[in-house]
């Protein structure tokens, strides 16, 4: 009769430990499912997502030359038209990112940051020079650089980086929908990211 009660009790130990081990191993495939699926994700986002705008700008440019002693001087100068094609692109396929199945979390460590290319096509008008002082490749640089520099303010205050801004976050949010839905947490330098704080803690 013991003999019975304890094959008994032994039977119901392992039943119960074969479910244990079931359940266990359907929670780790679960994890490394939803790992799979993350990356994926990530994986999709990872592409080159590229914002473009034009700009004009017109600007007048002045050089003066002082020859004998500052006693004469020889100026040129020319009224410069920009057209400037400009584009403001992330390659979102540099993201770095940490996957921690332990705790359901996905840690972005690095978001590139953007890449603003300007390309500008300039016209001179109302040319003014003479054999002392004439345009040369190094006013072209000059006046390059200025232009550049120029546009790269009007950008910053433009709704154009606020565009690709927004593009940004459309392509970082398909990771926060993610990650909510199977239960996981989105974290950036420390904080944890979520429908409200994702414009703070991500930009």
């Amino acid at each position: 009769m013991v003999k019975k009660i304890l094959l008994v009790i032994t039977a119901a130990l392992v039943i119960i430990l074969l479910f244990r081990y079931c359940e266990f191993k359907d929670d780790e495939t679960t994890v490394i499912e939803e790992t799979a699926l993350i990356q994926q994700q990530i994986k999709n986002v990872g592409k080159l997502v590229v914002t473009e705008g034009h700009f004009t700008e017109v600007l007048t440019y002045k050089d003066r030359q002082k020859y004998f002693l500052n006693i004469l001087s020889a100026e040129k100068k020319a009224l410069v038209v920009v057209n400037a094609d400009v584009t403001i692109s992330y390659d979102l396929s540099k993201i770095e990112y940490d996957i921690n199945e332990a705790t359901k979390t996905i840690t972005i460590k690095n978001i590139p940051k953007e890449e603003i290319n300007i390309s500008p096509d300039l016209k001179f008008y109302d040319v003014q020079q003479n054999g002392f002082n004439e345009f040369s490749g190094e006013d072209y640089n000059k006046i390059n650089s200025t232009v550049k520099a120029n546009l790269r303010k009007k950008i910053e205050k433009s709704s154009l980086k606020t565009n690709a801004q927004n593009r940004l976050l459309s392509e970082l949010s398909k990771i926060l929908i993610l990650t909510n839905t199977m239960g996981w947490k989105l974290q950036y330098n420390g904080e944890q990211v979520n429908n409200e704080s994702i414009n703070e803690v991500l930009l």
